[in-house]
């Protein structure tokens, strides 16, 4: 069975990144994806990128294919699954895009990689109090962060 997961990097004052951080512009400007993901990404599979301007899809090296998804978080999500088949979707991107899996019920797991830095302002998934409950699976550490590991439900 599918599962979708979600795996983030969160600053000790839960920040995920800077304000004005989204990456909807059209593509194609600054030389296609290449700047971003180099000329080999490691996703080596679809991305389903969601964003307001119609692209077509962009083929790379080692399998990865950008497509271009204007319909929102849940027709993005269904091609995902689609694609995945049994395999499992990860929800990957900025705060909104989490918000909106976490909104849509649509994770089954989520990771923290809580880094030890205050940005003091930023993006943040969570709007108020979490609606969704999240029961804690895993806590593990390294010298530089902490994963938590997480159930949503």
């Amino acid at each position: 069975m599918s599962r979708v997961t979600c795996h983030l990097s969160v600053s000790l004052d839960g920040f995920i990144g800077g304000p004005d951080q989204s990456l909807d512009y059209p593509v194609g400007v600054g030389g296609g994806l290449a700047w971003l993901v180099g000329d080999d990404p490691p996703y080596h599979g679809p991305v389903f990128v969601l964003t307001n301007h119609e692209h077509d899809s962009i083929e790379m090296s080692g399998g990865t294919t950008f497509h271009f998804v204007t319909g929102g978080f849940q027709a993005g999500l269904d091609r995902a699954k689609e694609a995945a088949g049994d395999r499992d979707v990860r929800i990957a991107g900025g705060a909104s895009t989490v918000r909106q899996a976490l909104a849509a019920n649509a994770i089954d797991d989520i990771w923290f990689d809580i880094i030890p830095v205050a940005l003091g302002s930023g993006e943040t998934i969570f709007e108020g109090p979490p609606s969704s409950t999240f029961t804690q699976l895993e806590v593990t550490h390294s010298t530089t962060y902490a994963h938590l590991h997480y159930r949503v439900g």
